[in-house]
């Protein structure tokens, strides 16, 4: 999965999996799980990194993962997709995507951090954030991409 906070990467991965039996390793769950600060980088580094090295054993028995991180960089969408290659495994991008204002409104309704995400974070994500380009996309199995373009008022 790729994308920024509050793009739905929770809500496709979710509906994905429920559709397969595929394992979803999610850092923010496991941080919430463990009752540690979602914002701690270095948790989040460490918690990744476990989770994918649990992700390399379970794509050795043959069963699906599902890397739901963000995969903000080209450089870690790579390391990801090339490191299952060598494992013998098709891989998937999943690109979800929306306007800063329907993040926003999204990571408000959602409120699951603490503190909340500011529009000026969003923002700040945003330039840093590395789309895939369509040549990067052609590198996987399958490239998916979501777009939403604005948010439906209920």
């Amino acid at each position: 999965m790729c994308g920024l906070p509050g793009s739905g990467k929770t809500t496709h991965a979710k509906q994905l999996q429920a559709g397969s039996c595929a394992i979803r390793l999610c850092a923010d769950e496991w941080l919430d799980a463990l009752s540690l600060d979602i914002w701690d980088e270095l948790m989040r580094e460490k918690i990744e990194c476990l989770q994918w090295q649990l992700g390399q054993q379970l794509l050795n028995l043959s069963l699906t993962v599902m890397i739901e991180w963000g995969t903000w960089g080209r450089s870690e969408r790579d390391a990801l997709r090339l490191r299952a290659r060598e494992l013998g495994v098709g891989v998937e991008l999943h690109y979800l995507s929306a306007p800063v204002e329907v993040l926003l409104d999204r990571v408000q309704r959602r409120r699951m951090e603490d503190p909340p995400i500011k529009r000026e974070q969003l923002l700040q994500w945003a330039n840093e954030f590395q789309a895939p380009t369509v040549e990067e996309q052609t590198l996987f199995d399958r490239a998916v991409r979501l777009e939403t373009l604005a948010h439906l008022k209920e």
